[in-house]
């Protein structure tokens, strides 16, 4: 079965919470359940985790590497600056694996800060804008390409 690691970087973990007229009211456990279900659907082994640690994101696009597991990653605000996980993500991608960019918001409707993506270069395709269907679209393309 085609792994994939679901990865979300800071502020992911206060979905519902953090500013809900952007990002929904669903939460993370909702986004988890909802992954279940459509990895179920699609024949994937998905397993989802959330970080506010970089190191933490980069050590888990090292461990994709190594096992060899397709990556939807939600670099989130470390999107637009994290050197270091654009060169992990690159690894992954260089790799022969699959990695999809995801994003809740769509980061060029919103401020202009939010506009550069430092992985998004690097990876395979990037989908944003539609809330957690975002997630699923990025699914649907790793099990296309698997």
């Amino acid at each position: 079965m085609t792994r994939v690691l679901v990865l979300n970087g800071p502020n992911l973990g206060r979905l519902g919470v953090r500013e809900p007229e952007v990002y929904g009211s669903a939460t993370l456990a909702d986004l988890t359940a909802a992954a279940a279900g459509w990895s179920a659907e699609l024949g994937l082994e998905v397993e989802v985790r959330q970080t506010d640690d970089e190191a933490e994101l980069v050590g888990w696009l090292h461990e994709a590497v190594d096992t060899r597991s397709h990556v939807v990653l939600n670099p989130a605000a470390f999107t637009h600056y994290s050197y270091a996980l654009r060169d992990a993500a690159a690894q992954v991608t260089e790799g022969g694996l699959v990695l999809v960019e995801v994003h809740l918001s769509n980061p060029l409707a919103r401020e202009a800060f939010r506009h550069v993506s430092v992985i998004g270069p690097v990876a395979t395709g990037t989908v944003a804008g539609f809330g957690f269907q975002s997630y699923e679209l990025a699914l649907r393309a790793v099990a296309a390409r698997s």
